[in-house]
This record gives structure tokens, sequence and C-alpha cells, in this order.
């Protein structure tokens, strides 16, 4: 990829918001396929609840919601985008069933979470570990979208294909094992 092609593609709708101390990641959309296939891994099942973390656009709660029965909790700091899926959630009927802070991921209580979802960088992941490790209850599962938790090994580590990218997807039962 050249260097102007590069500047192009990160300056797309796919690298939405910049990096700062408090945000963690860009939002870069999860393809559908892979969120299903996220959930899947994670045996997910209806009556639990589901934390992700940068939340987006709330594609990953929708299918938690919808498909699986799950209680979904989003994290964001765009306060535009938690408006957006808020609202959505409501339209849909599935407001009780999914709830959108706005907020650090950092700062979150994660303990009544029993499976927790990421598409953060790895330095970020890094940043976040110790915060799974704490709250998080025994048999818990963490689900890394193509980054992974440096030190700790998975328990399961899946592939697929979208669009003709590969995309990773490591699940992590806690405690997890190093």
């Amino acid at each position: 990829m050249t260097l102007a092609a590069l500047a192009l593609w990160t300056g797309s709708a796919w690298c939405q918001h910049r990096i700062s101390p408090d945000n963690l990641a860009p939002f870069v959309p999860t393809p559908e396929p892979v969120v299903e296939r996220m959930l899947e891994a994670a045996e997910l099942k209806p009556g639990e609840t589901l934390y992700d973390l940068g939340c987006g656009d709330g594609r990953i709660l929708f299918t938690a919601a919808q498909k699986f029965g799950a209680f979904a909790v989003g994290v964001e700091l765009s306060a535009k985008l938690v408006k957006e899926t808020t609202d959505k959630a409501n339209a849909l009927g599935l407001g009780k069933q999914i709830k959108v802070v706005e907020g650090n991921l950092l700062d979150v209580n994660l303990r009544p979470a029993d499976v927790v979802t990421i598409y953060l960088m790895r330095l970020s992941n890094e940043r976040l570990k110790p915060n799974l490790r704490k709250q998080l209850k025994p048999g818990a599962r963490v689900v890394s979208h193509d980054y992974e938790i440096m030190g700790w090994r998975p328990d399961r580590v899946e592939k697929i294909m979208v669009h003709q990218r590969a995309h990773t997807i490591y699940v992590y039962r806690m405690p997890p094992t190093e």
C-alpha cells in the first residue's frame, strides 16, 4: 500500500476517532459475521450479561440481545454514538435489554459481566488487563477481536475471512492462564 493510499484509508470512515489518553482505539466497526462468530465463540447464553467496551454503533449489543437473548451493556466515549445506539435500542423495543453508558472503559465496573468483548489495540488491552483480572468472576469470558491480550493464553483462537480480510478471535476464560 502506498503512503498516499494509507493516508486516505486512515482518514476514511474506518478510522472515525483519534486516539487520546481516554480514547483507547479508533472506531472501526466489526463486520457482522465476525460479531456473530465472537459471540458464538464466547458461548454467550440467554440471560447472561455482555459488556462491549468501546461499543461504537452498538452492533455487538444488538446481536447479543436479539440473537442470543443476552442483556447487553455498551461503554462508549462518543456522546453521539451513545445517543444513536440508545435511540435505536428504544426504537427496536430493546431498551430494557440494551444499556449504553457514556464513559471511559477503564472506569467501568465489570463485575456483572459474564462476557466482555473488545476490539482495542494491543497497548489498550494491556491497560485494560488489570481491570479484567481484578473484576471479572471465575468463568467469565473475554473475547478480543484481532488483538491478543499479551501474557494470557487464550482458551480458543479462531480465524474468519470476511471481505477478503482475515480476522482473529481470541477467547479467554477467567482466571486467565498465563
